[in-house]
């Protein structure tokens, strides 16, 4: 079973694999070595061990990570296989991908976006389209306004998503993290 908890803003904790996983904290220190840390903007110094900030494949703790840059390499979103489920994480400000950058993700099962342009979140969704989406809520109420509408959002934002033990078999599952 994996386990999505918003550590606030747009970053989280993911944890089900060989260790938790801190996806898009603002400091990379607030984590023991314990904790997988993916960070959105490379890092020249890392600090803290298993600290993850740059594109490339990467295996900690059992779990694999593909990192993929954008913006020249400024910023980086990442896939990451846990006990079979695959999941994009997908980096603010949301960017507009390549159809070679679409090929190396593959498909995914659990799809990690924030509330940002509703144009590139729905090309993105449809192109990946991953059987759970959980939607980030940004500062941008428009935007988050229709993203919920496109992903046919229903119900209150969530502390807290437990994925059981298989994904939906049909249609798509939606999660709106608390801020």
């Amino acid at each position: 079973m994996m386990t999505f908890q918003p550590l606030g803003g747009l970053a989280f904790r993911c944890t089900g694999g060989g260790m938790p996983i801190a996806v898009f904290p603002e400091k990379s220190d607030n984590f023991d070595e314990k904790t997988l840390v993916l960070l959105s903007v490379p890092e020249e110094e890392v600090r803290t061990p298993n600290v993850l900030s740059w594109p490339g494949e990467y295996n900690e703790g059992g779990i694999s990570v593909y990192g993929i840059g954008q913006m020249e390499g400024q910023e980086v979103s990442y896939v990451v296989e846990v006990d079979g489920v695959r999941c994009a994480f997908l980096a603010s400000p949301l960017q507009d991908w390549t159809d070679h950058q679409i090929e190396m993700v593959g498909e995914i099962d659990v799809l990690s976006l924030p509330a940002e342009n509703a144009k590139i979140a729905q090309k993105l969704i449809d192109e990946f389209d991953p059987r759970v989406i959980i939607l980030l809520p940004t500062s941008d109420k428009e935007a988050y306004a229709a993203i919920t509408k496109l992903i046919g959002a229903k119900g209150e934002a969530v502390s807290e998503y437990k994925l059981k033990s298989s994904l939906p078999a049909e249609g798509r599952e939606v999660v709106v993290m608390k801020k």
